[in-house]
Formats: structure tokens, sequence, C-alpha cells
């Protein structure tokens, strides 16, 4: 296997860091990406500039968000003559992305800190209007979840609140042994690419009613929802009071959200 490994930096536990090393890997998430010159792309967490470095010649000039600061100077050197690369030292989830939109739709990627993975994805979400399309690098157990399918095991309210803003497709899988240091679980590419939602009446109530669903998967929709719906509603929105959470689909969500906005006397 041929390995990229410039400059080697001393991966930092608080900063989640498991560098990408796999030139076969690498190679093909650049492919997957298909830059082309004028596209507006953002990096989250370039580390040493595996990606980077490949693509940035394809763009001419791109940007990228890294928290360590240590790891910088080896990003610049990495980088060096390939095209123009601005570095932004700061912590991904206190960035208004809008920022970058004024050179066009954003196209964000990167190599996402597992333990922050899902928080940076809900803050994405907030920024979609300025966004073209998203590829990351996460946990495998993350991209199952959303990509999954009703009746799925995995299927929660990340599934849900994914597929409520974005297609979601998951590209190929990536083995520990493509990072140094070694992460103990599989990692896989989703592409993400922003859609027009469905309508909901309510949107901070309709994430309420879909998190109180997960928050008590293991009972049926009607137990979940007893203090929002009365029975009656359910045969009204054609959802059987029996099933499960992930047994209903994203329009289901968003039917129930919206008959609680519109019947506000009539909850249980």
């Amino acid at each position: 296997m041929k390995t990229f490994n410039p400059y080697q930096h001393q991966a930092k536990k608080r900063f989640g860091q498991n560098f990408l090393t796999d030139i076969a890997i690498i190679e093909r998430i650049v492919k997957s990406i298909r830059p082309k010159q004028g596209d507006n792309i953002v990096e989250i967490g370039p580390g040493l500039g595996a990606i980077t470095r490949l693509i940035l010649p394809e763009v001419g000039k791109m940007s990228a968000i890294e928290l360590d600061r240590d790891v910088i100077p080896k990003l610049k050197f990495n980088c060096d003559r390939r095209g123009e690369l601005s570095i932004i030292q700061e912590d991904a989830l206190k960035i208004e992305f809008d920022r970058f939109a004024a050179d066009g739709p954003i196209r964000v990627i990167g190599n996402l800190p597992y333990n922050i993975s899902t928080p940076i994805m809900f803050h994405l979400f907030e920024y979609l209007s300025d966004i073209k399309d998203m590829h990351f690098m996460l946990q495998k157990e993350v991209v199952e979840r959303m990509v999954a399918q009703p009746g799925s095991r995995v299927y929660g309210r990340l599934t849900v609140m994914t597929q409520f803003f974005c297609d979601a497709q998951r590209l190929f899988l990536v083995p520990p042994e493509s990072f140094e240091p070694a992460p103990k679980v599989d990692s896989a590419i989703v592409r993400l690419v922003p859609k027009v939602s469905p309508e909901v009446k309510d949107f901070k109530l309709f994430s309420q009613m879909v998190t109180e669903a997960f928050n008590m998967r293991r009972k049926t929709v009607r137990n979940a929802w007893k203090k929002r719906l009365p029975i009656e509603a359910f045969d009204e929105l054609q959802v059987k009071p029996t099933l499960r959470p992930e047994n209903l689909t994203l329009e289901n969500f968003v039917d129930v959200a919206n008959w609680v906005y519109l019947n506000p006397d009539r909850t249980s």
C-alpha cells in the first residue's frame, strides 16, 4: 500500500485526529468529489493535506478550516505552489458557513473527527441554502444511520433529520489501516446533496417530535406521543399507533408534526 505521510505529525486525541495515508483511498475520494476549476470548496479538518494537495490544483483556490494550529505549517508546506489555499484556524462548530458563499455555492468536504461529527452535520444543515453538496469521511455506523431506510435497526433521529434536508448516499468503505494512527472502527464516505425539504408548519415542533419518538424507540408511537396526539388522530393520518418509530417514513413524521401544529385544541 502506497502511503502519504510527509512531515509526519503526532496525532492529538483531543482533536480526534486520524490522518489518512492510503494513497489509493485518497485518490478514490478525490475522484468521487470530482473537483473542477472554479469550484468553491471548503474543507473541514484538512490535517496534513492528504486530500487538499490533490484537490487544490484542480480548483485553483479553496478554503480549509483547521483547529490544530500545530499542523498548519505542515499543511502549508504540503500544499505549497499547488494553488491558493486560505487556512482558517477556527472551530468548525463556531463558523458561519455563509461567509464562504460570496464565491458561489459551497462544496463542503472533510474527514470529520468522529467524536463531533453529528454536531458538525447539524450545524451545516443550518447553511444548506448556500451549499451545493457535501462529501465526508465518517464512522461507518454513522453513515449507515444517515442512509438507513424505515424498518432498519439503525434508522433513527439522525436518519430522519439528514434525509429531511439531503439526499444521502454511501459511496464506499475505508478500512482502519488506511489511517495513522489506525482507528478502532471502519469508516465510510458519504455524499450529501441538499434537496427541497417537505413542508413543515413548525420545524422546531417537527424536530422535537422526532427526538421524542426515538428517545422512546422501544415503545409504540402511540406511547411516545400520548401527550400530543389522541388515538383518533392516528386514523386520520393513516399511521398505525402500534408501530415503533423506526417503522415510520419521513413523510409520516412530517404529517404527524403538521397535524399537531394545526390541531392545538385536540392534543391529548
